[in-house]
């Protein structure tokens, strides 16, 4: 009873940073007015995961206070991805007609027109897409040796959430799919938070 009150509290905290997961990254960009850093791959790579775990969680009939954070961090990545092909000047036909095909896909999952097999098959996909999309974005921090736009702070807040769900998640429904991508991405996410706030101290330093 205790364990299970305290994966209600955990969880209750991890959805409410997640409100505000993606939005000190979206404040960086609106300052920066640039998306130097930011991977568009990495960003298109981590809303199909989070797409897929949130139609996961959804259509097997999951309790919502376990995967609430989802449906709130995909509104907050719609944001950050249009700013970032704002700035990239990447908004064109190609990616309008992209974003029509993904939201279609999405809702044909979730009214379950598309079979919700087809998500148990698609949903270990997940990991291995989490972690190309958190290595692609280390990649290009360690690549330019500059995390000037990249938020160590949405980073933080990423690897805690990150962290809460492997409790919760081993508490409601012990899912090894999710408990297994959940690992993986504390791992990652604390990663970029490390090389963001290394390479910004490092320019301090410099300057």
């Amino acid at each position: 009873m205790l364990l299970q009150q305290l994966a209600d509290v955990l969880s209750l905290i991890t959805i409410g940073m997640c409100f505000i997961l993606k939005i000190p990254q979206i404040l960086y960009l609106f300052s920066a007015k640039s998306a130097n850093q930011i991977s568009i791959v990495s960003l298109l790579l981590e809303l199909t995961s989070y797409t897929v775990v949130t139609t996961y969680n959804y259509t097997n009939g999951y309790s919502l206070i376990s995967y609430l954070e989802y449906p709130i961090i995909l509104l907050q990545e719609y944001i950050l991805i249009f700013l970032v092909l704002k700035y990239l000047k990447k908004i064109n036909t190609f990616s309008i007609l992209m974003a029509i095909f993904y939201f279609a896909t999405s809702t044909c999952f979730a009214l379950q027109i598309i079979p919700k097999s087809v998500l148990a098959l698609l949903m270990p996909t997940c990991t291995p897409i989490t972690v190309s999309s958190k290595v692609i974005q280390l990649l290009a921090i360690l690549g330019a040796k500059n995390a000037d736009t990249v938020s160590p702070i949405t980073w933080f807040i990423s690897t805690f959430t990150n962290l809460t769900r492997i409790f919760t998640i081993w508490m409601d429904s012990a899912d090894i799919l999710l408990l297994g991508n959940f690992t993986i991405s504390v791992i990652l996410s604390s990663s970029i938070m490390f090389s963001a706030i290394y390479y910004r101290r490092h320019r301090v330093k410099q300057n």
